[in-house]
């Protein structure tokens, strides 16, 4: 929405108003299908933003895709999702990135060499980067002592963190969505588990912090897609103005979110038109495209190749702690 805003006040895109319509797919299953299918049939839209979890993206990029639609997703990292057809990008990493780079952290930061993983069977996005995680460690010399799963929703995790409790890993890796994430973590320690819980942008959300309580999310860690405290002048302008217009601190779903929408107005200015099969081809050449998220250059799988940051939670805060590079 600030983006959109932004590009309107600057006179628009070919010379007209964006018109945004967002729709709430309450992440129900199926939802985002019919969703899309609204956007499409009813709407009109020549191109749809989102979503950001993965599982929800590989509902409605097909319907984009058979109906020559762009679909740009600020945050699904899965690869499946743009693997869906050539109308479907992201603007972020890939899960195959991020699981390699969570199994370096876990042996050069969190120094460990035996590893527990506890991951959600109902969704992609845990499934994918659990396994993209796995080789990388095991071909590193790592061990994996325990893999217990659960199903997102669930509200008890006391039985599998015993289980994995009793196995003395080093670490805990929870490749989850914050909801359950927050849970599983609260109950760890509740368990007396003191080791590191760590995992990837799943974790992301203000909301962690009220659903596990800072004293529990002492010692965790998760890989995310940008900082607040990202020095960069382009980071600092959007943080800037995101803070002015909504009066908190952007996360980096925000950023992202940000990013695709001047993404994709970007590639319809270059485009000239917003034909779906000239702004496809626009956005495929899209090329050091800089926002608040980096450089964005979209490759030949339709996926950005950039950087990760690293996040803790200290003193009742997120806080930065390290950037990993492709």
């Amino acid at each position: 929405m600030l983006a959109i805003e932004e590009i309107n006040a600057a006179g628009g895109v070919l010379g007209k108003r964006i018109d945004l319509i967002s729709e709430d797919n309450r992440s129900t299953p199926g939802e985002s299908a019919t969703i899309a299918k609204k956007l499409v049939s009813r709407d009109k839209v020549v191109a749809m933003l989102g979503e950001v979890a993965s599982g929800r993206s590989l509902e409605a990029a097909p319907i984009a895709q058979s109906n020559g639609v762009p679909m740009i997703s600020p945050s699904s990292t899965n690869p499946k999702v743009t693997e869906t057809g050539d109308y479907i990008f992201r603007v972020c990493f890939t899960d195959p990135f991020q699981g390699r780079l969570l199994a370096e952290f876990g042996k050069r930061t969190l120094m460990a060499k035996k590893v527990a993983i506890f991951s959600d069977v109902s969704a992609p996005y845990s499934v994918g980067l659990a396994q993209y995680f796995r080789e990388p460690w095991l071909e590193g010399g790592g061990q994996i002592v325990s893999e217990q799963k659960y199903t997102g929703g669930d509200k008890d995790f006391r039985a599998q963190l015993t289980a994995i409790k009793s196995t003395a890993p080093d670490a805990i890796l929870v490749p989850g969505y914050y909801t359950d994430v927050g849970l599983i973590v609260a109950q760890a320690r509740q368990l007396g588990i003191t080791v590191p819980l760590f995992g990837g942008d799943g974790w992301e959300a203000p909301e962690l912090l009220q659903i596990a309580g800072a004293q529990a999310l002492q010692g965790t860690y998760y890989s995310t897609h940008f900082s607040p405290d990202n020095t960069d002048p382009l980071a600092q302008k959007f943080v800037a103005a995101f803070r002015a217009k909504y009066g908190e601190t952007p996360d980096a779903m925000a950023a992202l979110g940000y990013d695709s929408a001047l993404v994709l107005a970007d590639a319809i200015k270059r485009a000239g038109s917003t034909e779906g099969a000239k702004i496809r081809d626009a956005l495929a050449a899209t090329k050091d495209f800089a926002g608040a998220t980096g450089v964005t250059t979209l490759d030949a799988n339709r996926d950005a190749s950039k950087g990760a940051v690293i996040i803790t939670v200290k003193d009742g805060k997120f806080q930065y702690v390290e950037t990993i590079t492709p």
